[in-house]
């Protein structure tokens, strides 16, 4: 066991400490604040304090996990082994930054908490954050942080037995619209019809028509085809469903049909279901508590993973609304606009409730890319698109991280915005399950 002293023992300090020491490097941990306990210790410790207590291994703390709410913090950017980190401690400490507050301001989203500029859709910007206008977006600097931290300790303790975790994938689908043109009501369909006719979408009105009439396949059924490549390369898979009331950002299939309250109890016995908390959820409880009760009669079992729909949420209200309903797992982590780890982590993490300085049961699993960033933002082509899946995995594999995506049924149906994009999913599994 490593033993850490510190003058102090605060939350923060137990949060983050065994989110670096022992969710990313899988080293057990013990705290102790008294210097006689430290001292006996014969095995691999460190001290995180203001000063040494002689010529211990040493890590020179900033204020940070040591004080309580949010206040404003100055940041500097600086390079260790050419990566970017802050809280810059001087040769004195036996690493030069303080990487332990460092990682609590970012997985904390403690930046989030400070007054900033939101985006149309009332989220926080990818552009506002420290990791974009750094440059290291795209960079899981948390864990990365985390290793070169442990090649010092592997110095200073050489015959300690340290522990590799094993590089793990998740493959997230999103289902917004389950189906193009099936389904619908009957408003809807004659409402889609006349907006076809006047936008002058000839071949949209023969789909129409052909998949109401059953002579062709709806365009965005593509479920047995995600299957398929889950069997075929082994991968683990979470189903979210947009089951919310028909509003102009939720157009998902009405959760009263039959058949689609066949199709999702079918996924279940394939992959997990999870919640898509439809876009007002966001600051309505009852809305959400309504659409998780809903989910759960339809599965006959309790629903404990969600991500929100359009990745609109709020911190802290959103997560504590989770909280209260025993959702134990988001998956929300992540940014609509650009590619990259929101968090600056690639390891699962439970959410910090800075107002109470508490950390709770709500884990976090953070996403890199989604289908759509790719394609509506970046406009990369298919071919680009997967070349950027792949610089992301390969971050996330130097760390033995969790590499997350996100898609959605409609990105393999190979229609409208989608068309050259059917085989992007097949060929990204390819990429992640080849070592």
């Amino acid at each position: 066991m490593l033993i850490v002293y510190t003058h102090k023992l605060t939350p923060r300090i137990r949060y983050v400490f065994k989110h670096i020491l022992t969710r990313i490097l899988q080293i057990p941990i013990g705290f102790t604040t008294k210097v006689e306990e430290f001292v006996a210790h014969s095995g691999p410790k460190f001290s995180y304090s203001k000063v040494p207590l002689g010529k211990e291994f040493f890590v020179k703390s900033h204020e940070l996990l040591f004080q309580q709410g949010i206040k404003d913090v100055e940041l500097s950017i600086g390079k260790w082994d050419g990566v970017p980190c802050f809280f810059y401690q001087g040769d004195k400490s036996d690493i030069p930054f303080d990487i332990f507050s460092a990682s609590f301001y970012l997985i904390s989203r403690y930046e989030e908490y400070l007054p900033h500029i939101k985006d149309n859709y009332e989220r926080f910007k990818a552009s506002e954050s420290i990791a974009f206008k750094n440059n290291f977006l795209e960079k899981p600097v948390v864990d990365i942080w985390a290793y070169q931290f442990l090649k010092e300790l592997k110095a200073r303790y050489p015959v300690y037995t340290y522990k590799e975790r094993v590089f793990q994938y998740i493959s997230t689908i999103d289902v917004d619209n389950a189906y193009a043109y099936k389904y619908k009501s009957f408003a809807r369909t004659m409402g889609g019809f006349l907006k076809d006719i006047y936008q002058l979408e000839v071949f949209n009105i023969w789909d129409r028509l052909a998949v109401i009439f059953n002579l062709k396949k709806d365009p965005f059924d593509t479920f047995q085809k995600i299957i398929d490549s889950k069997k075929k390369h082994d991968v683990r898979t979470i189903f979210f469903f947009l089951i919310g009331n028909y509003t102009s950002y939720d157009t998902n299939v009405s959760a009263a049909k039959p058949k689609f309250k066949l199709l999702i109890k079918d996924m279940v016995d394939y992959a997990r279901v999870g919640l898509h908390p439809s876009y007002y959820t966001m600051k309505n409880f009852e809305m959400l508590k309504k659409e998780k009760n809903r989910l759960e009669s339809i599965t006959n079992m309790p629903v404990i993973r969600s991500r929100q729909h359009y990745l609109r949420f709020s911190l802290p209200d959103t997560y504590r609304k989770l909280i209260d309903l025993e959702v134990l797992e988001d998956y929300s982590m992540g940014y609509a606009s650009k590619a990259g780890f929101r968090a600056s982590t690639c390891t699962p993490f439970y959410f910090y409730d800075i107002d109470f300085e508490i950390q709770t049961p709500l884990k976090i699993f953070p996403f890199a890319v989604m289908d759509t960033t790719l394609n509506d933002y970046m406009k990369l082509t298919p071919k680009r698109a997967l070349g950027k899946i792949s610089d992301l995995k390969k971050e996330v594999k130097k760390v033995n991280g969790y590499f997350i995506t996100l898609f959605h049924n409609e990105s393999l149906s190979n229609y409208q915005r989608w068309r050259g994009w059917s085989r992007l999913y097949d060929s990204m599994l390819k990429i992640v399950k080849s070592e």
